[in-house]
């Protein structure tokens, strides 16, 4: 191939004017496919050779299209709201409804789909709308896994056990009940069943407390795969209030009969009536034969108790029974008055507003909502006015004994087994803050 000078514009070389360099360059692009660069030199000079890159010369070629690209699956992970369906999740996720159909009539899944919960957590993975997966934990040791498998769909419950460690804690009260249990590492949760579901029948939590009352807790903790889930069974107990030891351990029968906190002489702890139907502040007033009437003047026997707390503080069914009055009683205001059989009543008095479950003749369960504090009827101020009766006698609901129910003579050997490994073990949580006794 002949030299070519494209040096300047004004040399000409083998007859071919600078001017037709477009023509030229058009001639020699051909060769750039096996070579990047084409080395030119004009051999009639003395310079030194010079490289032109003649790929600067060509004209661009319009870039080539990008490749598509391929979104991937999108996830989403949704908390079940009140009110929340699948049908409208799925719209809200952007997911076809018509998956939600196939997903309905597969039989394994459905119960499980369709029943939802406030706080119940469910992730979706899905492709421009076209569900790929969806998880839903169930408990705290199944979750259902829905995974495409083709044009359908394989169901698989995937089983995750929990580890449960048993733990021993002591406490000492320098200001009140929860802190002591906060800084001891015991959880409000557990806490609040030693008040409410093993002790709250023998000790009145609102006034009895003292600085210096002492109590340990051997209960479970619940841990999955390593992490901390949260605290399970409390499994004995012991409060010391005012000199006075109060023990309790848990007992569960092997045939499924028996349930429940008792003595370590097997007296159940819960008794046939709360001690106090509601959380209150303070004891506005006591039971008194010879009490002046705040409003009258008058001596006038008070003959139940007041318990002073805000407006709207929630009151409980002290026993089980059924209510024979719920309404308007004269001085009492809106009062419920519950038959609990044997020739006892109970009265609630002064309520702002009766619960829904509060209506006469139904049947009600020891602690069931009934009412709501307030100040109706001849009151000074928002109180709940409760009295005990026995035959129409009134009775001081805070000195009178409470009925105790027992474990079942054919039952002892049992409880007596289960209540001697767990107070040992009880013991030893007194011998340090904290003991890890057990882990299963």
């Amino acid at each position: 191939m002949p030299a070519i000078d494209l040096r300047g514009p004004s040399r000409a070389t083998n007859g071919i004017a600078a001017a037709g360099r477009p023509w030229l360059l058009a001639a020699v692009a051909f060769p750039l496919a096996a070579a990047a660069a084409l080395v030119v030199t004009t051999p009639a000079s003395n310079e030194l050779p010079r490289s032109v890159d003649l790929t600067d010369l060509v004209a661009t070629a319009a870039p080539a299209a990008p490749p598509p690209v391929i979104d991937g699956p999108d996830s989403v992970e949704v908390t079940v709201q009140r009110n929340d369906t699948l049908d409208r999740i799925f719209r809200t996720t952007g997911i076809d409804l018509a998956t939600l159909a196939e997903l309905r009539m597969l039989p394994e899944a459905r119960k499980a789909l369709d029943r939802l919960h406030p706080g119940d957590t469910i992730t979706l993975t899905h492709m421009n709308g076209a569900l790929q997966s969806l998880n839903r934990q169930i408990s705290d040791t199944l979750t259902l896994s829905v995974s495409r498998a083709g044009e359908s769909f394989a169901v698989n419950y995937i089983e995750n056990p929990l580890e449960v460690e048993v733990v021993g804690r002591s406490a000492r009260i320098d200001s009140s009940l929860f802190e002591a249990g906060l800084d001891a590492g015991i959880s409000a949760e557990t806490v609040l069943v030693l008040a409410n579901e093993i002790f709250g029948w023998d000790i009145d939590f609102a006034n009895e407390i003292r600085e210096g009352d002492e109590f340990s807790v051997l209960y479970q903790q619940k841990y999955q795969d390593g992490q901390y889930v949260s605290d399970g069974r409390v499994l004995a107990a012991e409060f010391v209030n005012r000199g006075r030891t109060h023990r309790a351990v848990w007992f569960a029968s092997a045939d499924g009969k028996v349930r429940g906190y008792y003595t370590p002489e097997g007296k159940g702890m819960r008794k046939a009536f709360l001690r106090a139907p509601l959380d209150f502040t303070r004891i506005s007033s006591r039971f008194n034969p010879r009490r002046v009437h705040p409003l009258s003047g008058r001596v006038r026997a008070h003959k139940g108790i007041d318990y002073a707390a805000p407006t709207g503080t929630p009151i409980w069914a002290a026993g089980d029974g059924r209510i024979e009055f719920a309404g308007r009683k004269g001085g009492y205001g809106n009062a419920v008055i519950i038959n609990h059989g044997r020739g006892i009543t109970t009265l609630y008095g002064h309520m702002s507003r009766f619960a829904k479950s509060a209506r006469n003749g139904r049947s009600v369960h020891q602690g069931e909502l009934i009412g709501y504090v307030g100040t109706t009827g001849a009151s000074t101020g928002p109180h709940l006015h409760y009295e005990y009766r026995i035959k129409g006698v009134h009775k001081n609901p805070e000195s009178i004994p409470l009925p105790n129910t027992e474990i079942q003579p054919s039952y002892l050997a049992e409880f007596r087994g289960q209540a001697e490994v767990a107070l040992a073990q009880l013991q030893l949580t007194n011998n340090g803050p904290e003991q890890v006794l057990a882990s299963r």
